[in-house]
């Protein structure tokens, strides 16, 4: 048995769990976890909002081996960013650490596991700016261009990566400047992938067109769950601008059957395709990242998927958290 909890530089040690949804993420998490005495910590963007469960794929608080954290953060209306995600992360990831045991971190939002785990620096703006609505009323008055040119005078660096018909960009750099950080910096820190713990990154890939039957039958079962009755619950709740939301796969195609009648099975159709390319688009994402370590979970039980996970956290424990390997490129 792997005894990472146990070894002296195990006290700033994170396992991060990655890859595309319904390829097993979740379980692997928690039985890591319950192994190498830690909790598990979301690194799901829609696992933030309360009531939105069977949809988002929670585990159910009944399975959970382990304490869970970054789940439930806020009511689904309250609008939240990767900034306060992370903030709410490296708290539970501090927390855990300083009581000697490992956090896991588990989820396929790409951006939200970066924001816990790297040297990613969010604008004051991210959070909340008085600064925002002067410039946003600015650049209605003097239009694009010249919002644009104002800001490659204060800050070139960042102009030269922005479009000068990038309005929310251009205004975010603007924002940035304003608070003595720079967009420039920020996009050159997003591409240096340098973690702030030492870490060991395992993603989980499937053979595409395995992947694709666990997805739809992964739907099946959250429309047998009651899913269709939580999005009723959540309309009912006044929560219908955040079900409709781009990222809310899985509640914004039901709507329309409640509200209009629209049919039910081209529906449950449109959130299969829309998860597919979800997780083609998540697999892109963390193929990108030399750091992870593939494990190919096609024809494999949850078992052997975890003692594999343990060897290569075991072969990394010795090497040294941080070691780089090549992405598995076939396993999608």
């Amino acid at each position: 048995m792997l005894e990472l909890a146990g070894r002296k530089n195990a006290a700033r040690f994170v396992v991060a769990v990655v890859g595309p949804t319904g390829v097993g993420k979740s379980e692997l998490a928690d039985r890591l976890a319950v192994r190498l005495g830690g909790e598990v910590v979301s690194a799901d963007s829609m696992q933030v909002y309360r009531g939105m469960d069977v949809g988002t794929a929670k585990v159910p608080p009944r399975a959970r081996s382990v304490p869970y954290h970054c789940i439930d953060l806020v009511e689904p209306g309250t609008p939240f960013s990767a900034a306060l995600y992370q903030q709410h992360a490296r708290a539970a990831i501090e927390d855990i650490l300083g009581r000697g045991a490992v956090p896991v971190l588990c989820g396929g939002t790409g951006l939200y596991v970066r924001a816990a785990l790297d040297d990613m620096r969010f604008p004051a703006g991210e959070l909340a700016s008085p600064v925002r609505e002067e410039l946003e009323v600015l650049a209605a008055r003097i239009g694009p261009a010249a919002l644009h040119a104002r800001l490659a005078e204060i800050d070139p660096a960042s102009a030269a990566l922005i479009h000068p018909n990038n309005v929310r960009r251009t205004i975010r750099a603007l924002e940035m400047a304003a608070e003595g950080t720079s967009y420039a910096e920020q996009a050159e820190g997003f591409s240096r992938r340098t973690s702030v713990y030492p870490c060991v990154f395992v993603g989980l890939a499937m053979r595409r067109d395995a992947l694709y039957a666990r997805i739809d039958e992964r739907v099946d079962h959250m429309m047998a769950a009651g899913l269709l009755d939580e999005v009723r619950e959540l309309l009912g709740r006044g929560y219908r601008e955040a079900l409709t939301a781009r990222q809310a796969i899985g509640y914004k195609e039901l709507v329309p059957v409640l509200e209009t009648g629209a049919p039910l099975d081209e529906a449950v159709a449109a959130i299969k395709q829309a998860s597919r390319r979800y997780a083609k688009r998540q697999m892109t994402w963390f193929k990108a990242d030399p750091r992870i370590s593939w494990i190919d979970v096609t024809d494999k039980d949850a078992d052997e998927v975890l003692e594999e996970a343990l060897a290569l956290l075991e072969s990394r424990n010795r090497r040294g958290p941080g070691a780089k390997e090549e992405p598995c490129g076939s396993n999608s």
